[in-house]
Parts: structure tokens; C-alpha cells; sequence
């Protein structure tokens, strides 16, 4: 074999390896957060009345040494969060922002990606489609909605479990597998596909496993259920009416294909912090119900004596608060650090995105900020 038929084999290799996505694992060197350039995706567009937190005039808010130890000033601060891979950091309370930080190589109106912080929104759009009618109820089998499955048992879970993730599907949520599952979902060009051969290990409703796999099906069952694309869903029933001030994305597996409803919505970081609003006023946004007052409720709270849970309907559920046995703090969270807290008694939304956790417990840190904060 010549020269020229050697380079020509080795090109026929690279391109089917880089179709795979096995291969597209290893080009891309794992996950990070400017991966919207890499995916193709359907755009979503911004409102038309765009809505601004206000600023703390005075330099009221500082995080004292118990708080944050040897970091007490702005610079160290700043430091803190760049040796900690942060890009964009915002502390809000009662609609103002008492700190914010962006990291130098970032501006605050570029994108950002939400990883697995999208499953909130998610499950925001369930919430709205069940209250439209278009979904019957959450106790309706997933085969009323998805048709494709090769195997059997999927007529067993509900779109509750989905919800829960308590789903009993056979799936390996491991970040750093480029064979396992989530890599086949994230790299790969064929959700469906990837969808149709999914199988059960377990009867559903038994245990909790965090599977984004679920979440994707929830995404199928809105498309279905709406006849919309979950990107156009969003746009005109949560993001264009809560004061969005640019248009996002959403990440799709191909051109023209599905969206990956479990990660990958890209927008501007305050942008996503007015989602944290919409659940702190309980789905209601400057006086527009946007998302089904009960919904959030049932997302975000426990009913009297219901026992406690660390996750329900796509959110975590952190702690109950000193303010109601009924109450608690929640959060939206993400590969990589993505994070937004929501202390519903102190009116006040935390948000993080980063390159990477870091060497924080991010969520200890928050529960330290709220307990500073005074109730406004």
C-alpha cells in the first residue's frame, strides 16, 4: 500500500470513528460548558418585554469569615471563584442582585449551558401541558405517548416515575464512560434509536435512580402530547414570558432531530435565574400565572405529613427550612457545577455555572449564604 492509499484508509477510520459516538467522545475531550457550539440545535426566542433585576446600589452584601474563611474581601473573593472554575455567579434576593461575578474570559451576555438543569424546566413544561389538557393525567402509562420500544415492561412506568426517576430502566448514568449510556445520548445522533432499545431491570416505582434517560422520555412525551417541538413549547409558554433579555437554545442530536431534553439548553446566566424566579413566586412571573400555581407546589413542596424526599417531579429537594415543616429549599443542578439554590423563605435565588465543581460543596456554601441573609 502507498503513501496516498495509507492516508486515504486512515481518513475513512477518523471519519467512521468520529460518526460514532464513541469517537466524538474522544474528539471532544468530555463534556464542558461551551458545548452548544459543537451540537446543532433549534433556537428559542427572547421575550418581547424583557425584565431587569435591580442592582444593590450600596456594597451591602460581603461574605463574612465564617462564611467564606480567608476570602472576606472582593478580590479574594474573585480569586475564590476563578481557582474554583466558576464563570458566572449571582446572588438574588427579593429581585435584586447582591453579588455578582463573572470570570474574566466571560461575558455576562454569553451563553452558558445548563446541563441536567434542564430537567427542571422539563418538568415545568409537563406541569403546563397536564394543566392544558394535552397530557390526561401522570398516572397514564409512557406507551400512551412513545411507541418505539423493542423491549417489554415499558407499559408499567408512568409519567410520575419519570418524574421521580424511580423508572426501574436499565441505565448507566456514568459521565465518564465513553461506551456506557449517557455518552450514546449525549454524542449520539439518534435519540430514538437510542430510545427504542432501552430495557428494564427492575419493577418501576420501587427505587430512585437518577437516569437521565428518563427525562428524555419526558421530552418525547411533551412533543407528543403537543405536537410541538420542546424548543417551541418553551419559547412561547415559559420563555417569552418571563422577561427573558436574549434568545437561548436548545442542543439537538441532529439537524432537524430531537432535542436532548435531559441537558443543553444555552442561554445567559440572569436569563436563567428569572426561571428561579418563576418558582419562587410559585410558577407566577410580575403577575402572569405562567406555570400552574398546584404544579410548583407539588414540584417544590411536601404535602402535611408526607415524608420527606431528596427528589421530586426533576427538582432536588435540599432541606426544610426553620419557617414550615411544609418548606423547602430546592435546587436545580447540573454536570460540571450548573447550579441554581431557591430558598423560598429569604425570597432569594443563588446561581452557579462553572468549567467544572471545583473543590466546593457548592450547596453547603449556599445554606451558609442564606443563613447570613436576613429575611426581607
Amino acid at each position: 500500500m502507498n503513501l496516498k492509499s495509507k492516508i486515504f484508509a486512515l481518513a475513512l477510520i477518523a471519519i467512521g470513528f468520529y460518526s460514532c459516538h464513541v469517537g466524538r467522545y474522544f474528539v471532544y475531550n468530555f463534556a464542558n460548558i461551551r458545548d452548544y457550539r459543537k451540537f446543532q440545535e433549534r433556537p428559542i426566542k427572547a421575550s418581547n418585554s424583557p425584565f431587569h433585576f435591580a442592582e444593590s446600589i450600596e456594597n451591602s452584601f460581603m461574605f463574612s469569615e465564617n462564611t467564606l474563611p480567608l476570602y472576606s474581601d472582593e478580590g479574594e473573593l474573585n480569586k475564590y471563584h476563578k481557582d474554583n472554575k466558576t464563570v458566572a455567579f449571582m446572588v438574588i434576593q427579593n429581585d435584586t442582585i447582591k453579588y455578582q461575578y463573572f470570570d474574566s474570559k466571560w461575558e455576562e451576555t454569553d451563553w452558558v449551558t445548563s446541563f441536567s438543569m434542564s430537567k427542571s424546566v422539563v418538568s415545568a413544561l409537563i406541569g403546563i401541558a397536564l394543566d392544558e389538557g394535552k397530557i390526561k393525567s401522570l398516572e397514564e402509562p409512557i406507551t400512551n405517548y412513545i411507541k418505539n420500544f423493542k423491549n417489554d415492561g415499558f407499559q408499567k412506568i408512568t409519567i410520575q416515575h419519570l418524574l421521580d426517576m424511580k423508572t426501574g430502566i436499565d441505565y448507566n448514568e456514568n459521565y465518564y464512560n465513553p461506551f456506557g449510556n449517557v455518552a450514546a445520548g449525549y454524542y449520539g445522533r439518534n435519540l430514538d434509536r437510542h430510545i427504542s432499545n432501552l430495557k428494564i431491570k427492575s419493577p418501576p416505582g420501587e427505587k430512585f435512580e437518577y437516569i437521565s434517560i428518563a427525562t428524555e422520555l419526558l421530552g418525547v412525551i411533551l412533543e407528543e402530547a403537543t405536537g410541538q417541538n420542546i424548543s417551541s413549547y418553551c419559547e412561547e409558554k415559559i420563555w417569552s414570558k418571563i422577561g427573558t433579555s436574549y434568545d437561548a437554545s436548545w442542543s439537538v442530536d441532529r439537524k432537524k432531530g430531537r432535542e436532548k431534553a435531559f441537558c443543553c439548553i444555552n442561554g445567559v446566566a440572569e436569563d436563567f435565574a428569572k426561571f428561579g424566579k418563576l418558582y419562587l413566586n410559585m410558577g407566577n412571573f410580575e403577575g402572569n400565572q405562567v406555570v400552574p400555581e398546584e404544579w410548583v407546589r407539588k414540584s417544590v413542596q411536601l404535602d402535611s405529613g408526607e415524608q420527606y424526599t431528596s427528589y421530586q417531579n426533576q427538582w432536588w429537594m435540599m432541606e426544610r427550612t426553620e419557617y414550615g415543616s411544609q418548606i423547602l429549599n430546592y435546587a436545580a443542578q447540573g454536570h460540571l457545577g450548573q447550579l441554581m439554590y431557591i430558598n423560598p423563605s429569604k425570597k432569594l435565588i443563588i446561581l452557579r455555572f462553572g468549567k467544572g465543581w471545583g473543590k466546593v460543596n457548592w450547596i453547603g456554601w449556599f445554606k451558609k449564604i442564606s443563613a447570613e441573609l436576613k429575611q426581607n
